[in-house]
């Protein structure tokens, strides 16, 4: 696992693509943890503030967020 295989950062403020297949909370979500690289699309760990559990997505279903204050 390391930052090269992954495009976002532990700590950094990203969107979730919307899905017809997933019911998510709206806004910004933080990545609390990278999950090790065993496909060919990393995964990561997101959290919203309006949820009380952790997601696991791909990131191709992830946007990055520029200039976010947190």
């Amino acid at each position: 696992m390391t930052d090269r295989t992954h495009q976002f950062k532990v700590d950094e403020w990203v969107d979730i693509l919307p899905s017809t297949l997933r019911s998510a909370a709206p806004g910004r979500y933080r990545i609390v943890r990278l999950i090790p690289c065993d496909a060919e699309d990393p995964r990561y760990c997101i959290r919203s503030p309006q949820e009380k559990h952790d997601r696991v997505v791909p990131e191709r279903d992830l946007r990055r967020i520029e200039d976010v204050v947190a």
